[in-house]
């Protein structure tokens, strides 16, 4: 029997390596001889550094940057072995780095970004892979080109900066954020309520976006904010999209296709995918998603798993072969994202499955 293991994070609780982890000691508790393959995945949020760079090999870098609130911290990216820099944007102005009662996405900036961009040209990286998961902040990428212009143009502008080295860096984004930049649909509307806004800074952040988008377009004579992703990490996406020239992929499918996962379900009995919270949105393009439309291609058989999950019906009538939720409904969530705990249940849970 062989088993494939693509699991999210169960963010919050457990990475991705830890829940295959869990998965795979289950699993040989009841079919000792199993063959288990575990590929540690992200969609271009938490782990996706991780994920990367267990595929790409290559090294940690770390750099002293700001996060969202303008305060100094250390953040972590990776420059693979042909020189690809992975930036997870979250390790700058993540929305985990800000204490709950300080979350602003009114106050929070992008410009740490930039400064991871800015420290990975510097070391001589041209292409790019930028996760654009789990960010703070909704300022249409607007602190990241100020630190990139203060980096590489201090006292002139981006146009400035543009002309020199930055020019020839080639950037990938990695998520699977199809919003545009701006209204109803878009980062200040769907996300800035759940980074800290209330209704009235919703519609200030999404009327800056607007204005920023109109200024942007009549200066390079195009207009890339209706484009799906433009609204990605608070409108960041718009930005590298406006003025890096970056494309879009699905960060799932970016690394799916590095780990080579479609010659991996040759053979395979199963594939088993999961993250934290699974419902109807799993399937707008989200890892899981993406595992279920390869496999099904391939006529192997997926396993859902999560800790909590709603819309189970919906999930099943997409393809899931089993959908399953490892936290008991008796159980409190505080102690369900204890990690021996998701630990335990994602146990018992594989073994009920497999029997």
């Amino acid at each position: 029997m062989k088993y494939i293991l693509a699991i999210d994070s169960f963010k919050g609780c457990l990475s991705s390596a830890e829940a295959e982890a869990a998965v795979e000691n289950a699993i040989r508790e009841v079919v000792h001889d199993a063959d288990v393959v575990c590929l540690p995945v992200s969609d271009g949020g938490e782990g996706m550094l991780d994920a990367f760079l267990s595929l790409s090999g290559g090294s940690r870098q770390k750099a002293f940057v700001h996060d969202a609130m303008m305060r100094r911290v250390e953040a972590e990216y990776g420059i693979g072995l042909d020189g690809t820099a992975f930036i997870e944007s979250a390790a700058s102005c993540g929305l985990t780095l800000i204490e709950p009662e300080l979350r602003s996405p009114m106050r929070a900036t992008s410009y740490g970004v930039g400064e991871l961009v800015a420290d990975a040209v510097r070391r001589g990286c041209r292409s790019f892979v930028v996760g654009l998961g789990g960010s703070a902040v909704s300022d249409a990428g607007i602190g990241m080109l100020r630190a990139l212009t203060d980096a590489f143009a201090d006292g002139g502008t981006m146009d400035d900066a543009l002309n020199g080295v930055l020019g020839q860096c080639r950037f990938t984004l990695a998520s699977d954020v199809r919003n545009p930049l701006y209204g109803p649909e878009g980062a200040a509307c769907v996300y800035a309520p759940q980074k800290g806004s209330s209704p009235s800074d919703v519609a200030i952040l999404d009327n800056r976006a607007r204005r920023f988008a109109d200024f942007s377009a009549r200066h390079f004579g195009y207009d890339r904010s209706s484009e799906p992703g433009a609204g990605a990490a608070g409108g960041l996406g718009y930005a590298f999209m406006q003025y890096l020239g970056a494309t879009v992929r699905s960060g799932a499918d970016l690394l799916l296709d590095m780990a080579g996962f479609d010659s991996m379900l040759v053979g395979a009995s199963c594939v088993i995918t999961g993250e934290g919270r699974a419902d109807r949105q799993t399937l707008m393009g989200k890892l899981p998603a993406r595992v279920l439309s390869r496999a099904r291609t391939a006529g192997v058989p997926v396993w859902l798993i999560a800790g909590s999950v709603d819309d189970a019906s919906v999930l099943l009538e997409s393809g899931f072969t089993r959908v399953e939720a490892v936290s008991p409904a008796s159980m409190d969530t505080a102690e369900a994202m204890c990690p021996d705990t998701a630990r335990a249940n994602i146990n018992e849970t594989i073994k009920r499955m497999m029997i």
